[in-house]
């Protein structure tokens, strides 16, 4: 019995000194300051499956770092991921820009759409915070000037022109159709399209704009039919690509249908259905099995979310880059790391990642895709300056 008394008392103090050593550790934790980073997508509505991509990427990487410790100004620091739902909606975007500054946010890591983003660039620019976008790519959103504005993807007079040369140099494509969304994407695109295709040869037979909220657009396409195009380019997302790729086959309009990155999706494949076969988009940046850390990504990615659209990767790397800036100033105060968060080198796993004076992510590349059994298969890759 009092072999038994000694060993119930053992583990009991025991269990009192784990009990201890774990609140401690708790207590740690909890002593540590908390840093907020803002996080913008549509987490509802038709591109809601983009917005948890961007999520979800940059989750991962803010867990990473907060799993391997991060201290700054001699203090250890935990993040904390604070997700708002714009709905793709640039008046929404405003007040959620708003609501996170009065937060106290240390920086944004969004929005997903361009016409978004550019609304709420100016609220985070008035309050001093940085914001780096992962899949905005409209002109207009670093040339206004805004110190606090950056992208880790290719913007969209590249992807126009890269696109306009392809259409006309590898599709053979020369009376050209053009439908956009009149988002500052999908107009944005279009545009930089038209001026390239018209430029290598082309004639644009038919100009049309929908909205980013249709999805019947057999009147549009029954005119454009009238017109004989070779080609049709969509400027817009894979909500109404989808739908629009399947009412192209029910019309017998056999133009090649050509995107940009808004189609370049596994969600695009799953809304045309067996019409998305042949359809041709591209995505700025290179393919992920070409990326530097494309192919460990995936795998740490999908075994925690499960499958991926298009963005994760760059929403991973656009917090990593925010992070590593805070690092070198040793510090999250905006206003001390916007200096080097401008000065950015860092090998993420999109690539490398550098700055031009606008926030433009430099030396970047477009990458043409096919849908060829099912998936979108890499055509070819064509890098700035080529």
């Amino acid at each position: 019995m009092k072999r038994h008394g000694w060993l119930l008392l053992a583990l009991l103090l025991a269990g009192v000194w784990m009990t201890g050593c774990t609140r401690r550790e708790a207590n740690k934790v909890a002593d540590a300051a908390v840093v907020r980073i803002g996080l913008v997508a549509p987490l509802t509505g038709p591109q809601a499956h983009l917005g948890k991509d961007n999520d979800n990427g940059a989750r991962l990487a803010l867990d990473e770092i907060n799993a391997a410790g991060l201290t700054l100004g001699g203090k250890k620091v935990r993040l904390e991921l604070i997700s708002e739902d714009d709905q793709a909606d640039p008046r929404t975007a405003t007040i959620i820009a708003q609501k996170l500054v009065d937060n106290g946010v240390a920086g944004v890591i969004g929005h997903l759409n361009s016409g978004a983003t550019i609304p709420a660039s100016k609220v985070y620019h008035d309050a001093g915070i940085p914001q780096i976008s992962p899949s905005a790519t409209a002109i207009a959103y670093t040339a206004q000037g805004f110190d606090t504005t950056f992208r880790v993807m290719t913007n969209d007079e590249q992807q126009g022109k890269v696109l306009g040369g392809f259409a006309v140099s590898k599709l053979n494509a020369t009376r050209i159709a053009i439908i956009d969304d009149r988002t500052a994407y999908g107009q944005g695109l279009a545009d930089e399209f038209a001026k390239a295709a018209v430029a290598a040869g082309a004639q644009v037979v038919a100009r049309e704009f929908t909205s980013d909220r249709s999805t019947d657009f057999m009147a549009i396409l029954t005119s454009i039919k009238g017109k004989n195009p070779q080609l049709l380019f969509f400027g817009g997302m894979d909500a109404q690509g989808g739908p629009m790729a399947k009412q192209m086959k029910q019309l017998g309009l056999n133009a090649q249908l050509l995107g940009g990155d808004g189609l370049q999706t596994t969600e695009f494949i799953k809304l045309a259905g067996a019409d998305a076969a042949g359809v041709v988009a591209s995505s700025p940046g290179l393919a992920l099995a070409a990326m530097p850390g494309g192919q460990a990504f995936r795998e740490k990615f999908t075994a925690r979310f499960g499958s991926m659209q298009i963005y994760a990767p760059y929403a991973y790397d656009a917090m990593q880059v925010m992070v590593a800036a805070m690092r070198r100033a040793d510090s999250a105060d905006p206003h001390k790391y916007l200096a080097a968060l401008a000065g950015t080198d860092y090998q993420g796993v999109t690539g490398p990642v550098r700055f031009d004076a606008k926030g433009d992510v430099a030396g970047g590349s477009v990458t043409i895709y096919r849908v060829q059994n099912g998936a979108w298969q890499g055509l070819e890759t064509v890098r700035s300056g080529q």
